[in-house]
């Protein structure tokens, strides 16, 4: 299923997709786990969504693909590398990207995000996936000027705006296997699958629930394959993954 966020007439709701059309459920459908309808339907193009979930902790895995950590000049990780993001850079499909400053190089990534669905902590990789609700798709957008400055990642990648996720939760997809594609503009620029994963998805939520307790809502993004590029003012990127669907944002600075 494909579960979503939505406005309409100023009021936020949940539901999920069946074709174009939005069935409204009655609560929020990760915190209180309930799929109870409403009896309301809305074509999609009659709503505005949001962002699918509000995480209280978002974490990130950096250099989880062998091209992207090449092109970083980085050696491939041993174990996963976990840093946190600030949640409130998190917006959803169709919303605007703002770039800071246009002095800095500000790159696109296209990340698969693992949505927890349950209290996890000390998670075996054998049970992980049990603590999961579903994915979505995520745009890590990064400042590399100030990457390279602080020598870590959470303020070059904590700007408001700088956290796309959307435009759904797909509960039924093989994470380890699926399609992920960013174009900007239309041209292709990153084109790959999550089987080129350095640290597959069950090694990534035992390796930052051996640290970390996550509650139901949080967001884990799995890194990003070869390929990541700048941002322009005007642009328009898209990121497709397999099951999915489609996140767009255009850029202004």
């Amino acid at each position: 299923m494909k579960f979503v966020r939505f406005k309409n007439n100023n009021e936020v709701s949940y539901g999920y997709l069946e074709g174009d059309k939005i069935i409204q459920l009655e609560s929020d459908f990760i915190i209180d786990n309930r799929f109870i309808k409403t009896g309301k339907e809305f074509e999609r193009s009659e709503v505005t969504l949001l962002s699918p979930v509000q995480p209280g902790q978002v974490i990130a895995i950096g250099l989880n693909y062998v091209k992207h950590a090449e092109e970083s000049g980085k050696e491939v990780p041993e174990e996963p590398m976990m840093f946190m993001v600030s949640p409130t850079a998190v917006i959803g499909d169709g919303e605007t990207i703002q770039l800071p400053t246009e002095k800095h190089r500000i790159d696109f990534e296209a990340e698969l995000a693992i949505v927890i669905g349950k209290e996890a902590y000390k998670l075996s990789e054998k049970e992980a996936l049990d603590y999961v609700f579903g994915y979505t798709i995520n745009n890590d957008v990064s400042d590399r000027d100030l990457q390279k400055k602080d020598g870590q990642f959470t303020r070059a990648k904590s700007f408001k705006t700088f956290k796309p996720l959307g435009p759904s939760i797909e509960t039924n997809i093989d994470p380890n296997n699926v399609a992920i594609k960013l174009t900007v503009n239309g041209e292709i620029k990153q084109d790959s699958n999550t089987n080129d994963l350095i640290h597959n998805i069950e090694k990534v939520l035992a390796h930052v629930t051996d640290v970390i307790s996550l509650q139901p809502g949080d967001v884990i993004l799995t890194g990003t394959p070869s390929g990541v590029g700048p941002l322009q003012d005007g642009d328009l990127v898209e990121i497709e993954i397999e099951g999915i669907g489609k996140l767009s944002n255009k850029v202004i600075s």
